[in-house]
Protein backbone atom coordinates (compact mmCIF):
# COMPACT_ATOMS: atom_id res chain seq x y z
CA UNK A 1 0.00 0.00 0.00
CA UNK A 2 1.47 3.24 -0.90
CA UNK A 3 -0.13 7.30 0.06
CA UNK A 4 1.75 10.00 -1.05
CA UNK A 5 1.66 12.97 0.02
CA UNK A 6 3.14 16.03 -1.78
CA UNK A 7 3.95 19.24 0.20
CA UNK A 8 4.62 22.44 -1.64
CA UNK A 9 6.28 21.07 -4.76
CA UNK A 10 7.02 23.62 -7.34
CA UNK A 11 9.13 23.33 -10.50
CA UNK A 12 10.51 26.17 -12.72
CA UNK A 13 11.51 25.89 -16.56
CA UNK A 14 12.91 28.60 -18.58
CA UNK A 15 9.96 31.24 -18.83
CA UNK A 16 7.59 29.41 -17.17
CA UNK A 17 6.85 28.32 -13.23
CA UNK A 18 5.20 25.25 -14.20
CA UNK A 19 4.66 24.17 -10.59
CA UNK A 20 3.37 26.63 -7.83
CA UNK A 21 3.81 25.56 -4.37
CA UNK A 22 1.24 22.47 -4.93
CA UNK A 23 0.12 20.18 -2.13
CA UNK A 24 -2.24 17.17 -2.42
CA UNK A 25 -2.73 13.75 -1.08
CA UNK A 26 -3.50 11.12 -3.06
CA UNK A 27 -4.54 7.15 -0.55
CA UNK A 28 -3.43 4.39 -0.98
CA UNK A 29 -5.02 1.64 -3.33
CA UNK A 30 -6.74 4.17 -5.14
CA UNK A 31 -6.60 5.42 -8.51
CA UNK A 32 -6.61 9.35 -8.19
CA UNK A 33 -7.17 11.53 -11.29
CA UNK A 34 -5.24 14.25 -12.33
CA UNK A 35 -6.69 16.69 -14.70
CA UNK A 36 -6.34 20.71 -15.91
CA UNK A 37 -5.82 22.49 -18.73
CA UNK A 38 -2.51 21.68 -20.90
CA UNK A 39 0.52 23.48 -19.01
CA UNK A 40 -1.56 23.15 -16.03
CA UNK A 41 1.39 20.79 -14.89
CA UNK A 42 -0.13 17.67 -14.02
CA UNK A 43 2.25 15.54 -16.30
CA UNK A 44 5.13 17.45 -14.77
CA UNK A 45 4.31 16.30 -11.13
CA UNK A 46 3.57 13.35 -12.27
CA UNK A 47 7.41 13.11 -13.59
CA UNK A 48 8.84 14.54 -10.72
CA UNK A 49 7.27 11.52 -8.65
CA UNK A 50 8.76 9.16 -10.98
CA UNK A 51 12.48 11.15 -10.89
CA UNK A 52 11.92 12.41 -14.62
CA UNK A 53 12.45 15.98 -13.03
CA UNK A 54 13.50 17.24 -9.47
CA UNK A 55 11.48 19.64 -7.91
CA UNK A 56 13.29 22.86 -7.22
CA UNK A 57 10.93 23.25 -3.77
CA UNK A 58 8.86 21.07 -1.19
CA UNK A 59 9.03 17.53 0.09
CA UNK A 60 7.29 14.55 -1.31
CA UNK A 61 6.35 11.82 1.18
CA UNK A 62 5.85 7.53 0.18
CA UNK A 63 4.11 6.45 3.55
CA UNK A 64 5.29 9.25 5.78
CA UNK A 65 8.85 8.75 4.36
CA UNK A 66 10.55 11.57 2.62
CA UNK A 67 11.50 10.77 -0.61
CA UNK A 68 13.22 12.57 -3.52
CA UNK A 69 14.11 10.37 -6.58
CA UNK A 70 16.42 11.64 -8.74
CA UNK A 71 15.92 9.76 -11.88
CA UNK A 72 13.62 6.86 -13.01
CA UNK A 73 15.69 4.42 -11.89
CA UNK A 74 15.81 5.69 -8.19
CA UNK A 75 11.67 5.69 -8.29
CA UNK A 76 11.74 2.32 -10.09
CA UNK A 77 13.66 1.06 -7.02
CA UNK A 78 11.42 2.94 -4.37
CA UNK A 79 8.24 1.31 -6.06
CA UNK A 80 7.31 4.31 -8.22
CA UNK A 81 6.98 3.68 -12.74
CA UNK A 82 5.38 6.29 -15.18
CA UNK A 83 3.10 5.14 -18.15
CA UNK A 84 4.16 8.45 -20.34
CA UNK A 85 2.11 9.99 -23.02
CA UNK A 86 4.85 10.12 -25.30
CA UNK A 87 7.42 7.37 -26.46
CA UNK A 88 9.89 6.31 -23.55
CA UNK A 89 11.82 3.74 -25.44
CA UNK A 90 14.95 3.22 -27.39
CA UNK A 91 13.33 2.83 -31.00
CA UNK A 92 16.88 0.75 -32.26
CA UNK A 93 16.11 -1.66 -29.83
CA UNK A 94 13.95 -5.06 -29.61
CA UNK A 95 10.67 -4.76 -27.42
CA UNK A 96 12.47 -7.33 -25.07
CA UNK A 97 15.31 -5.43 -24.33
CA UNK A 98 13.30 -2.24 -23.78
CA UNK A 99 11.14 -3.76 -21.47
CA UNK A 100 13.80 -5.67 -19.57
CA UNK A 101 16.12 -2.36 -19.42
CA UNK A 102 17.59 -1.78 -15.97
CA UNK A 103 17.42 -5.59 -15.11
CA UNK A 104 19.12 -7.36 -17.93
CA UNK A 105 18.72 -10.91 -17.32
CA UNK A 106 22.54 -12.11 -17.38
CA UNK A 107 24.54 -16.13 -16.99
CA UNK A 108 27.80 -15.85 -16.24
CA UNK A 109 28.39 -12.90 -17.02
CA UNK A 110 26.93 -13.02 -20.74
CA UNK A 111 23.42 -11.51 -21.45
CA UNK A 112 20.58 -14.24 -21.40
CA UNK A 113 18.66 -13.90 -24.22
CA UNK A 114 16.13 -16.46 -23.72
CA UNK A 115 15.29 -15.29 -20.41
CA UNK A 116 14.65 -12.30 -21.19
CA UNK A 117 12.87 -12.84 -24.03
CA UNK A 118 10.81 -14.99 -22.00
CA UNK A 119 10.16 -12.43 -19.24
CA UNK A 120 9.21 -9.66 -21.79
CA UNK A 121 6.42 -12.21 -23.30
CA UNK A 122 5.33 -12.54 -19.88
CA UNK A 123 4.86 -8.80 -19.51
CA UNK A 124 3.02 -8.67 -22.34
CA UNK A 125 1.01 -11.33 -21.38
CA UNK A 126 0.16 -10.03 -18.47
CA UNK A 127 -1.98 -7.05 -20.12
CA UNK A 128 -2.75 -9.68 -23.28
CA UNK A 129 -0.65 -7.51 -25.73
CA UNK A 130 0.03 -9.14 -28.90
CA UNK A 131 3.27 -7.67 -29.53
CA UNK A 132 6.38 -9.70 -30.93
CA UNK A 133 9.44 -9.87 -28.23
CA UNK A 134 11.93 -9.62 -30.87
CA UNK A 135 10.73 -6.79 -33.29
CA UNK A 136 12.30 -3.43 -33.06
CA UNK A 137 10.54 -0.85 -30.72
CA UNK A 138 10.90 1.83 -33.64
CA UNK A 139 8.60 -0.93 -35.41
CA UNK A 140 5.49 -0.11 -33.35
CA UNK A 141 2.42 1.63 -33.77
CA UNK A 142 1.45 3.99 -31.31
CA UNK A 143 -0.98 2.24 -29.71
CA UNK A 144 1.65 -0.60 -29.62
CA UNK A 145 4.29 1.55 -27.67
CA UNK A 146 1.27 2.88 -25.33
CA UNK A 147 1.03 -0.87 -24.44
CA UNK A 148 4.37 -1.54 -24.12
CA UNK A 149 4.98 0.95 -21.41
CA UNK A 150 2.10 -0.01 -19.64
CA UNK A 151 3.74 -3.40 -19.49
CA UNK A 152 7.12 -2.79 -18.34
CA UNK A 153 5.55 -0.39 -15.57
CA UNK A 154 3.69 -3.46 -14.09
CA UNK A 155 6.76 -5.94 -14.79
CA UNK A 156 9.21 -3.42 -12.53
CA UNK A 157 6.91 -4.17 -9.35
CA UNK A 158 5.57 -1.45 -9.29
CA UNK A 159 3.49 0.00 -6.13
CA UNK A 160 2.64 3.35 -7.47
CA UNK A 161 2.17 4.00 -11.30
CA UNK A 162 2.03 7.05 -12.51
CA UNK A 163 -0.17 7.01 -15.94
CA UNK A 164 0.25 9.67 -18.22
CA UNK A 165 -2.93 9.83 -20.87
CA UNK A 166 -3.00 5.95 -21.22
CA UNK A 167 -5.21 5.50 -23.72
CA UNK A 168 -4.72 8.26 -26.21
CA UNK A 169 -3.47 6.54 -28.85
CA UNK A 170 -5.92 3.00 -27.61
CA UNK A 171 -8.13 1.30 -29.74
CA UNK A 172 -12.11 0.99 -28.00
CA UNK A 173 -11.21 -3.07 -27.67
CA UNK A 174 -7.51 -1.96 -26.42
CA UNK A 175 -8.86 0.59 -23.72
CA UNK A 176 -11.44 -2.27 -22.64
CA UNK A 177 -8.15 -4.20 -21.29
CA UNK A 178 -6.53 -1.45 -19.76
CA UNK A 179 -9.60 -0.55 -17.55
CA UNK A 180 -10.58 -4.14 -16.49
CA UNK A 181 -6.49 -4.55 -15.63
CA UNK A 182 -7.14 -0.84 -13.71
CA UNK A 183 -9.71 -2.81 -11.13
CA UNK A 184 -7.19 -5.55 -11.06
CA UNK A 185 -4.60 -3.23 -9.90
CA UNK A 186 -6.75 -1.52 -7.20
CA UNK A 187 -7.40 -4.81 -6.26
CA UNK A 188 -4.15 -5.64 -5.29
CA UNK A 189 -3.44 -2.21 -3.44
CA UNK A 190 -1.66 -0.71 -6.66
CA UNK A 191 -1.92 3.28 -6.29
CA UNK A 192 -2.46 4.52 -9.95
CA UNK A 193 -2.28 8.83 -10.57
CA UNK A 194 -4.14 8.89 -13.57
CA UNK A 195 -3.68 11.86 -15.82
CA UNK A 196 -6.57 12.21 -18.25
CA UNK A 197 -8.30 14.69 -20.69
CA UNK A 198 -11.20 12.24 -20.93
CA UNK A 199 -13.92 12.85 -18.22
CA UNK A 200 -16.34 9.45 -19.15
CA UNK A 201 -12.81 7.62 -18.22
CA UNK A 202 -11.92 9.41 -15.15
CA UNK A 203 -15.78 9.18 -13.63
CA UNK A 204 -15.62 5.66 -14.48
CA UNK A 205 -12.37 4.58 -13.59
CA UNK A 206 -11.41 7.08 -10.46
CA UNK A 207 -11.96 7.01 -6.60
CA UNK A 208 -10.83 10.98 -6.17
CA UNK A 209 -9.39 14.18 -8.19
CA UNK A 210 -7.26 16.53 -8.22
CA UNK A 211 -7.39 19.79 -10.49
CA UNK A 212 -4.53 22.30 -11.36
CA UNK A 213 -4.49 25.40 -13.19
CA UNK A 214 -1.77 27.66 -14.37
CA UNK A 215 0.50 25.51 -12.01
CA UNK A 216 -1.67 25.76 -9.09
CA UNK A 217 -3.79 23.10 -7.09
CA UNK A 218 -7.50 24.05 -7.26
CA UNK A 219 -9.12 21.22 -5.96
CA UNK A 220 -8.99 17.83 -4.52
CA UNK A 221 -12.58 15.67 -4.26
CA UNK A 222 -13.81 12.26 -4.50
CA UNK A 223 -15.52 12.02 -7.34
CA UNK A 224 -18.99 11.03 -5.90
CA UNK A 225 -18.62 14.97 -4.89
CA UNK A 226 -18.19 16.11 -8.19
CA UNK A 227 -19.50 16.42 -11.37
CA UNK A 228 -18.39 16.92 -14.68
CA UNK A 229 -19.63 20.61 -15.03
CA UNK A 230 -17.80 21.22 -11.75
CA UNK A 231 -14.61 19.57 -12.95
CA UNK A 232 -14.37 21.86 -16.20
CA UNK A 233 -14.88 25.33 -14.18
CA UNK A 234 -12.31 24.44 -12.14
CA UNK A 235 -10.16 23.18 -14.59
CA UNK A 236 -10.46 26.24 -17.22
CA UNK A 237 -11.83 29.23 -15.15
CA UNK A 238 -14.93 29.36 -17.25
CA UNK A 239 -17.50 27.53 -18.92
CA UNK A 240 -17.03 25.22 -22.17
CA UNK A 241 -19.57 25.59 -24.25
CA UNK A 242 -20.50 22.39 -26.66
CA UNK A 243 -20.31 22.94 -29.82
CA UNK A 244 -22.86 22.69 -32.70
CA UNK A 245 -20.80 22.21 -35.99
CA UNK A 246 -22.66 25.16 -38.20
CA UNK A 247 -20.86 23.60 -41.45
CA UNK A 248 -23.01 20.39 -40.96
CA UNK A 249 -26.08 23.20 -41.46
CA UNK A 250 -25.13 24.32 -44.47
CA UNK A 251 -24.98 22.37 -47.91
CA UNK A 252 -21.83 21.16 -49.05
CA UNK A 253 -19.44 22.58 -52.32
CA UNK A 254 -17.83 20.83 -55.07
CA UNK A 255 -15.94 18.01 -55.03
CA UNK A 256 -12.42 18.96 -53.67
CA UNK A 257 -10.43 15.81 -53.26
CA UNK A 258 -11.53 11.62 -54.51
CA UNK A 259 -9.57 8.75 -53.96
CA UNK A 260 -9.91 5.74 -56.19
CA UNK A 261 -8.82 2.11 -55.74
CA UNK A 262 -5.92 3.35 -53.54
CA UNK A 263 -3.98 0.29 -52.10
CA UNK A 264 -0.74 -0.95 -50.37
CA UNK A 265 0.73 -4.30 -49.62
CA UNK A 266 -0.07 -5.53 -46.56
CA UNK A 267 -1.95 -1.92 -45.23
CA UNK A 268 -4.90 -1.10 -47.00
CA UNK A 269 -7.35 -2.16 -50.64
CA UNK A 270 -9.42 -0.39 -52.45
CA UNK A 271 -10.02 2.28 -51.01
CA UNK A 272 -12.58 4.76 -52.58
CA UNK A 273 -14.07 7.95 -51.32
CA UNK A 274 -15.08 11.69 -52.22
CA UNK A 275 -14.92 15.02 -49.88
CA UNK A 276 -16.27 17.74 -50.73
CA UNK A 277 -15.81 21.60 -50.00
CA UNK A 278 -17.59 22.48 -46.69
CA UNK A 279 -17.23 18.45 -45.34
CA UNK A 280 -16.11 16.89 -42.53
CA UNK A 281 -15.77 13.65 -43.77
CA UNK A 282 -14.40 10.81 -40.80
CA UNK A 283 -12.50 7.73 -41.12
CA UNK A 284 -13.45 5.20 -38.06
CA UNK A 285 -12.00 1.89 -37.42
CA UNK A 286 -9.82 -0.12 -34.77
CA UNK A 287 -6.33 0.14 -34.25
CA UNK A 288 -4.35 -1.26 -37.30
CA UNK A 289 -7.18 -1.14 -39.40
CA UNK A 290 -5.47 1.22 -41.92
CA UNK A 291 -6.77 4.65 -40.57
CA UNK A 292 -3.81 6.87 -40.55
CA UNK A 293 -2.08 4.59 -43.54
CA UNK A 294 -4.64 5.77 -45.91
CA UNK A 295 -3.87 9.37 -45.01
CA UNK A 296 -0.28 9.22 -45.31
CA UNK A 297 -0.58 7.53 -48.59
CA UNK A 298 -2.94 10.45 -50.07
CA UNK A 299 -0.14 12.81 -48.55
CA UNK A 300 2.86 11.03 -50.80
CA UNK A 301 4.34 9.40 -47.80
CA UNK A 302 3.88 5.71 -49.23
CA UNK A 303 6.42 4.79 -51.93
CA UNK A 304 4.29 1.35 -52.21
CA UNK A 305 1.06 2.80 -52.90
CA UNK A 306 -0.58 2.40 -56.12
CA UNK A 307 -3.99 3.77 -57.24
CA UNK A 308 -5.10 7.72 -58.02
CA UNK A 309 -6.25 10.97 -56.08
CA UNK A 310 -7.43 13.81 -57.45
CA UNK A 311 -7.52 17.45 -56.09
CA UNK A 312 -10.19 19.21 -57.88
CA UNK A 313 -10.84 16.80 -60.35
CA UNK A 314 -7.82 17.12 -61.52
CA UNK A 315 -5.25 14.01 -61.08
CA UNK A 316 -1.71 14.39 -58.45
CA UNK A 317 1.14 12.03 -58.75
CA UNK A 318 1.05 9.50 -56.36
CA UNK A 319 3.84 9.00 -54.12
CA UNK A 320 4.67 12.88 -53.71
CA UNK A 321 4.45 14.76 -50.70
CA UNK A 322 5.34 18.16 -53.33
CA UNK A 323 2.60 17.19 -55.69
CA UNK A 324 0.38 16.94 -52.68
CA UNK A 325 1.37 20.14 -51.20
CA UNK A 326 1.13 21.70 -54.42
CA UNK A 327 -2.47 20.21 -54.99
CA UNK A 328 -3.07 22.23 -51.04
CA UNK A 329 -3.24 18.89 -49.02
CA UNK A 330 -2.08 19.47 -45.40
CA UNK A 331 -1.67 16.47 -43.14
CA UNK A 332 -1.48 16.57 -38.83
CA UNK A 333 0.02 13.32 -38.29
CA UNK A 334 -0.57 11.54 -35.16
CA UNK A 335 2.55 11.52 -33.77
CA UNK A 336 3.64 14.99 -33.42
CA UNK A 337 6.99 14.91 -31.94
CA UNK A 338 8.09 12.38 -34.54
CA UNK A 339 6.57 13.79 -37.39
CA UNK A 340 4.69 16.63 -36.64
CA UNK A 341 7.28 18.77 -35.32
CA UNK A 342 11.00 19.73 -35.55
CA UNK A 343 12.10 19.63 -32.00
CA UNK A 344 14.76 21.31 -32.12
CA UNK A 345 13.27 24.46 -33.60
CA UNK A 346 11.33 27.47 -31.91
CA UNK A 347 7.58 27.75 -31.97
CA UNK A 348 7.91 30.48 -34.62
CA UNK A 349 10.26 28.57 -36.82
CA UNK A 350 7.94 25.10 -36.58
CA UNK A 351 4.75 27.14 -37.64
CA UNK A 352 6.08 28.34 -40.58
CA UNK A 353 8.40 25.69 -41.54
CA UNK A 354 5.41 24.46 -44.03
CA UNK A 355 5.26 27.39 -45.96
CA UNK A 356 8.70 28.87 -45.64
CA UNK A 357 8.39 30.26 -49.53
CA UNK A 358 5.58 32.27 -48.62
CA UNK A 359 7.88 34.47 -46.13
CA UNK A 360 11.33 34.63 -48.15
CA UNK A 361 12.45 36.41 -50.61
CA UNK A 362 15.35 35.59 -52.52
CA UNK A 363 16.76 33.08 -49.79
CA UNK A 364 16.09 35.46 -47.00
CA UNK A 365 13.52 35.10 -44.46
CA UNK A 366 11.18 37.72 -43.65
CA UNK A 367 11.08 37.68 -40.03
CA UNK A 368 9.06 40.35 -39.19
CA UNK A 369 5.97 39.27 -41.27
CA UNK A 370 7.07 35.40 -40.52
CA UNK A 371 6.35 36.90 -36.82
CA UNK A 372 3.50 38.70 -37.09
CA UNK A 373 2.41 35.22 -39.23
CA UNK A 374 2.83 33.06 -36.21
CA UNK A 375 2.00 35.20 -33.16
CA UNK A 376 -1.46 34.98 -35.75
CA UNK A 377 -2.14 31.58 -35.42
CA UNK A 378 -0.06 31.21 -32.00
CA UNK A 379 -3.02 33.45 -30.77
CA UNK A 380 -6.14 31.89 -32.63
CA UNK A 381 -5.13 28.64 -30.84
CA UNK A 382 -4.34 29.80 -27.91
CA UNK A 383 -0.69 28.42 -27.46
CA UNK A 384 0.89 28.96 -23.87
CA UNK A 385 4.56 29.33 -24.60
CA UNK A 386 6.59 31.75 -22.80
CA UNK A 387 7.61 33.42 -26.09
CA UNK A 388 7.44 32.41 -29.62
CA UNK A 389 11.10 31.89 -29.73
CA UNK A 390 11.05 28.82 -27.03
CA UNK A 391 11.80 25.49 -28.03
CA UNK A 392 9.07 23.65 -28.95
CA UNK A 393 10.42 20.63 -27.37
CA UNK A 394 9.70 22.33 -23.88
CA UNK A 395 6.04 23.17 -23.97
CA UNK A 396 3.01 20.68 -23.46
CA UNK A 397 1.97 17.94 -25.42
CA UNK A 398 -1.14 19.92 -26.00
CA UNK A 399 0.66 23.03 -26.77
CA UNK A 400 3.17 20.75 -28.78
CA UNK A 401 -0.55 19.85 -30.69
CA UNK A 402 -1.48 23.24 -31.27
CA UNK A 403 1.88 24.14 -33.03
CA UNK A 404 1.64 21.13 -35.36
CA UNK A 405 -1.69 22.48 -36.51
CA UNK A 406 -0.65 25.91 -36.38
CA UNK A 407 2.00 25.17 -38.99
CA UNK A 408 -1.07 24.18 -41.73
CA UNK A 409 -3.35 26.89 -40.99
CA UNK A 410 -0.57 28.91 -41.94
CA UNK A 411 -0.09 27.37 -45.33
CA UNK A 412 -3.82 27.59 -45.87
CA UNK A 413 -4.70 24.07 -47.02
CA UNK A 414 -7.76 23.68 -48.23
CA UNK A 415 -7.80 20.02 -48.14
CA UNK A 416 -6.44 19.53 -44.70
CA UNK A 417 -6.44 16.07 -43.03
CA UNK A 418 -6.21 15.39 -39.24
CA UNK A 419 -5.39 12.54 -37.11
CA UNK A 420 -6.52 12.20 -34.05
CA UNK A 421 -6.38 16.28 -34.09
CA UNK A 422 -6.88 16.21 -29.78
CA UNK A 423 -5.06 13.58 -28.93
CA UNK A 424 -3.62 14.81 -25.52
CA UNK A 425 -5.42 17.64 -25.48
CA UNK A 426 -7.49 19.39 -22.63
CA UNK A 427 -11.11 19.95 -22.71
CA UNK A 428 -11.06 23.62 -22.97
CA UNK A 429 -8.40 23.26 -26.12
CA UNK A 430 -10.33 20.58 -27.69
CA UNK A 431 -13.66 22.96 -27.99
CA UNK A 432 -11.40 25.48 -29.68
CA UNK A 433 -9.80 22.70 -31.85
CA UNK A 434 -13.04 21.02 -32.87
CA UNK A 435 -14.48 25.50 -33.18
CA UNK A 436 -11.57 25.79 -35.45
CA UNK A 437 -12.47 22.87 -37.64
CA UNK A 438 -15.80 24.10 -37.74
CA UNK A 439 -14.66 27.70 -39.25
CA UNK A 440 -12.35 25.93 -41.59
CA UNK A 441 -14.86 24.10 -43.23
CA UNK A 442 -17.39 26.92 -42.94
CA UNK A 443 -15.04 28.92 -45.26
CA UNK A 444 -14.99 25.94 -47.84
CA UNK A 445 -11.98 23.22 -46.30
CA UNK A 446 -12.07 19.82 -47.32
CA UNK A 447 -11.42 18.17 -43.74
CA UNK A 448 -10.70 14.31 -43.79
CA UNK A 449 -10.72 13.65 -39.45
CA UNK A 450 -9.32 10.20 -37.97
CA UNK A 451 -10.17 9.83 -34.29
CA UNK A 452 -10.42 6.75 -31.66
CA UNK A 453 -12.79 8.98 -30.14
CA UNK A 454 -16.41 8.02 -31.33
CA UNK A 455 -18.22 10.90 -29.91
CA UNK A 456 -15.60 13.70 -31.89
CA UNK A 457 -16.20 11.85 -35.17
CA UNK A 458 -19.78 11.51 -34.96
CA UNK A 459 -20.11 15.24 -33.28
CA UNK A 460 -18.13 16.98 -36.28
CA UNK A 461 -18.69 14.67 -39.37
CA UNK A 462 -21.07 14.82 -42.18
CA UNK A 463 -20.52 11.36 -43.25
CA UNK A 464 -17.99 8.89 -41.32
CA UNK A 465 -16.55 5.98 -43.68
CA UNK A 466 -15.42 2.84 -41.55
CA UNK A 467 -12.09 1.12 -42.06
CA UNK A 468 -11.48 -2.87 -40.84
CA UNK A 469 -8.55 -4.28 -42.05
CA UNK A 470 -7.46 -2.64 -44.46
CA UNK A 471 -10.83 -2.04 -46.25
CA UNK A 472 -13.85 -0.29 -46.23
CA UNK A 473 -16.46 -1.63 -43.88
CA UNK A 474 -19.19 0.93 -44.73
CA UNK A 475 -20.23 3.93 -44.69
CA UNK A 476 -22.84 5.82 -42.32
CA UNK A 477 -24.29 9.18 -41.99
CA UNK A 478 -23.22 10.75 -38.80
CA UNK A 479 -25.33 11.80 -36.07
CA UNK A 480 -26.02 11.27 -31.97
CA UNK A 481 -27.35 7.74 -33.34
CA UNK A 482 -24.85 5.83 -35.13
CA UNK A 483 -22.50 4.83 -32.27
CA UNK A 484 -24.37 1.64 -32.47
CA UNK A 485 -23.75 1.11 -36.08
CA UNK A 486 -20.47 1.83 -36.06
CA UNK A 487 -19.54 -0.25 -33.68
CA UNK A 488 -20.62 -3.48 -35.85
CA UNK A 489 -18.90 -1.98 -38.59
CA UNK A 490 -15.56 -1.73 -36.82
CA UNK A 491 -16.10 -5.28 -35.11
CA UNK A 492 -17.27 -7.08 -38.65
CA UNK A 493 -20.68 -8.03 -36.98
CA UNK A 494 -23.43 -7.59 -39.92
CA UNK A 495 -25.69 -4.97 -39.33
CA UNK A 496 -29.27 -6.06 -38.19
CA UNK A 497 -31.96 -5.03 -41.04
Amino acid sequence: MATIRFERISKRFPGVLALDAVSLTIQSGTCHALMGENGAGKSTLGKILAGVYTADEGLIFLNDFKIRPTNPLEARDQGIAMVHQELAFCPNLSVSENLCLGFLPTQRGWLDKAQMRSKAKLMLGEIDAHIEPDVLMGTLTTAQEQLAQIAAALGSGARVIVMDEPTSSLSTRESEHLFALLGKLKKRGITVIYVSHRMEEIFRLCDSISVLRDGCHIATEAMTMTHRARVIHQMVGRDVEVLNANHLKKPVGAELLRVENLTSPGKFQDINFVVHAGEVVGLAGLVGAGRSEVAQAIFGLDIAATGRVFVRGKEIKLRSVQASLAAGIGLLPEDRKRQGLVLALNCRENISLASLGKWSRRGWMRQREERHMASKYADRLRVKAPTLEAPVAGLSGGNQQKIALAKWLARECNILMVDEPTRGVDVGAKAEMHALIDELTCQGAAVLMISSELPEVMGLSRRIIVLRDGRIAGEVNAGTNCQEELMLLMAGVPIPQ
